[in-house]
């Protein structure tokens, strides 16, 4: 079942729940799947919304949140950083499981192997060959610091 599929049934369910927090961020969710696939169309004709790409677009999601919550506890906005974290938690549903760092540093030392990396010039190559195959598993902007250290 695809992350799309997976979403409409948690929708319906949560419908049925009479779940209103949950079934606001499911919603919120699929608002941000169909924006980018407006946002695809109007570059290229009809483009499909891959697992790959919602999985980011989801990442990129947790991240802002995060931030939020971050912001709103910095203000004293404790109830609205709750409701943040609340949708993190949605959205962390669909999201593979996070490597741990050991499992991260593995990750990179095999991706520096196959990419063949020597200098901090091939680190593009390297966070290609990451990207292919953890999409929405590490955060690349913490793995590009560890990358950095070994290649440089």
């Amino acid at each position: 079942m695809s992350l799309r599929e997976q979403l409409q049934t948690q929708i319906k369910e949560a419908m049925k729940a009479k779940a209103a927090d949950r079934l606001s961020a499911l919603r919120m969710i699929n608002a941000a799947i169909k924006d980018r696939e407006i946002a695809g169309r109007s570059e290229a004709g009809v483009v499909e919304v891959t697992d790959a790409d919602i999985l980011a677009l989801m990442g990129k999601m947790v991240k802002q949140r995060q931030e939020s919550a971050r912001a709103y506890t910095d203000g004293g906005r404790a109830e609205l950083a709750a409701k943040e974290t609340a949708e993190i938690a949605v959205i962390e549903e669909f999201l593979p499981r996070q490597l741990s760092a050991a499992e991260v540093e593995a990750a990179i030392a095999a991706a520096i192997a196959e990419a063949g990396a020597t200098s901090i010039r091939d680190m593009g190559k390297v966070m290609a060959v990451l990207k292919g195959k953890y999409t929405g598993q590490m955060d690349f902007g913490a793995a590009g610091a560890v990358l950095k250290g070994k290649l440089g």
